[in-house]
């Protein structure tokens, strides 16, 4: 084979004029599947069934009524967390209560509340208050609540109680961190697991 038999391959070398057209063209593409989007999304009302939002607010643990027999004295709950326990995408609010004592330690109810149901819920009227529809810590155990949290859609708690009645009521002297789980449609007591 001869030179000569070779074809001319001068028009194949890149030139920097190649190269800026090339640029421009995929400048061009670019801005062109960008105006090309497709409309903004639209917000609409969720079908009945639907789960709400995940930003729902817990229910007010100042609203519920609770189940604790206080002989006149107000009502204190120190310690709340807020999540979804049972999976339904509405948050439950879970609250350490007690009759507010003169002196001592009064014993703890740890409750689990909901919501009101709102009308478009089939319920009540949204203006009603927080209710208890659960008792993980009954205050007839004599036991107090320390630490309280929420995590994945476990309620953790440090609960403090007595080894016998000789103890002082001002100073309980065992601790225990235990978890309570929402499975077949009840919640379930274990011993806390590092998480």
């Amino acid at each position: 084979m001869q030179p000569s038999d070779l074809p001319d391959l001068a028009h194949t070398h890149a030139r920097p004029t190649h190269w800026l057209a090339t640029a421009a063209a995929m400048a061009g593409v670019v801005v062109l599947a960008g105006l090309l989007q497709p409309g903004s999304a639209t917000a609409t009302n969720p079908a009945a069934g639907a789960r709400p939002a995940a930003d729902a607010p817990a229910p007010d643990a100042a609203t519920a009524a609770y189940p604790l027999d206080c002989a006149g004295v107000p009502t204190a709950v120190p310690r709340t967390a807020g999540g979804d326990l049972d999976g339904d995408g509405r948050p439950e609010t879970v609250a350490a209560a007690h009759c507010r004592a003169g002196s001592g330690t009064p014993p703890y109810g740890l409750y689990v509340l909901t919501g009101a149901r709102s009308d478009a819920d089939g319920g009540a009227d949204a203006t009603e208050g927080a209710r208890v529809v659960a008792t993980l810590v009954d205050p007839a155990d004599a036991l107090s609540i320390g630490d309280l949290a929420i995590r994945d859609g476990v309620v953790t708690a440090t609960v403090l109680g007595y080894t016998s009645a000789d103890v002082p009521r001002c100073c309980p002297d065992t601790q225990e961190t235990v978890e309570w789980r929402w499975s077949g449609g009840r919640f379930l007591r274990t011993p806390a697991t590092d998480r």
